[in-house]
């Protein structure tokens, strides 16, 4: 699939989405963004505003099959990665398969869970396999985390550890519709008869996989990569931050802005496009300072300051070599 035919197919998914959804057309484009680039997503927002439909849509619209688990803080590993049960007439032992073996998965609320069960989540979305006594089972490919979290109702919630977060390669936020949307919102649910909107299949699950091949094929020039180094390390130097973005970090904004270039329609990376994914590649990824943290300080402010200081390449050769 070629860059061109990619870009076509995204925008037939996100208008799906669009569709099905009352939210900013970033939203999507984020969830896009770690689907294409071959990562998970993790969505931090209020309760009620869409991001289980809204995972369900993309896993419908990418003809994906879906699968959600509502963590709590009784959740066990096995729970989620499935365990072996007796078959009485066999005689013998047989996996049953947990509700991770899925193409898309909605881990909802993961922050609920006790970080023994988190941690069951760690080998998956970074292998892509589980391992249940001892036995080591693949998952479906592709495989896709979206994680979502609370900002609120903190009580009896086990914080992500670092080492969980720096899985996700985006984290996003849906945020509240505005007036009009919440207007439009209601007037689509007065012309349907179910609570959710239905959404249409738009790919294949091959098509998908020629999907998340098309970055490769993008072109990244020399100085972008030393512009991508360059934010990465300014992190690390940042007097706010106790622990800045680490190298596969660095890799990470590298894939999701070939991604975002991939979702776009172009055969080359620009430094709107590092700029556009910066701030859900990296702030998720930052440590403050505990003197950052009492200030109030935003991992997002630190990353805007990072964009005003590393000094932005030209794009002029990118635009002679398109």
């Amino acid at each position: 699939m070629d860059v061109t035919q990619a870009s076509t197919e995204c925008t037939a998914v996100l208008q799906t989405i669009d569709d099905a959804v009352i939210c900013d057309r970033s939203f999507p484009e984020d969830i896009l963004v770690g689907v294409v680039g071959r990562g998970h997503v993790l969505v931090e927002d209020v309760p009620g505003t869409g991001k289980t439909l809204t995972a369900r849509s993309v896993a419908t619209a990418l003809g994906l099959s879906f699968s959600r688990i509502q963590f709590t803080p009784d959740l066990l590993p096995a729970d989620v990665t499935g365990t072996h049960i007796f078959n009485e007439r066999e005689r013998t032992f047989e996996f049953n398969k947990g509700p991770i073996f899925a193409n898309v998965v909605l881990a909802d609320e993961i922050n609920r869970a006790p970080p023994k069960t988190q941690a069951a989540l760690l080998e998956a979305m970074e292998e892509g396999q589980v391992t249940v006594d001892g036995e080591t089972r693949q998952l479906p490919d592709p495989f896709i985390v979206i994680a979502t979290q609370n900002p609120v109702e903190q009580e009896g919630t086990f914080p992500l550890p670092e080492a969980q977060v720096d899985r996700f390669l985006v984290k996003t936020s849906m945020g509240y519709p505005d007036e009009a949307g919440e207007v439009e919102l209601l007037r689509r649910r007065a012309d349907r008869e179910t609570t959710s909107p239905s959404v249409e299949r738009v790919l294949e699950p091959e098509q998908v996989e020629q999907l998340r091949r098309a970055p490769e094929t993008i072109r990244v020039d020399e100085d972008l990569l030393e512009y991508i180094a360059a934010l990465a390390r300014e992190t690390r130097s940042d007097g706010r931050v106790e622990v800045g973005v680490s190298p596969r970090g660095t890799q990470r904004l590298f894939e999701a802005a070939r991604a975002y270039a991939t979702i776009t329609g172009r055969s080359y990376v620009t430094p709107d496009d590092i700029k556009r994914v910066a701030q859900s590649v990296l702030a998720h990824r930052l440590v403050l300072t505990p003197d950052a943290t009492v200030n109030g300080v935003d991992k997002s402010q630190v990353v805007d300051g990072v964009l005003e200081s590393v000094p932005v390449p030209t794009i002029e050769a990118s635009d002679e070599n398109a």
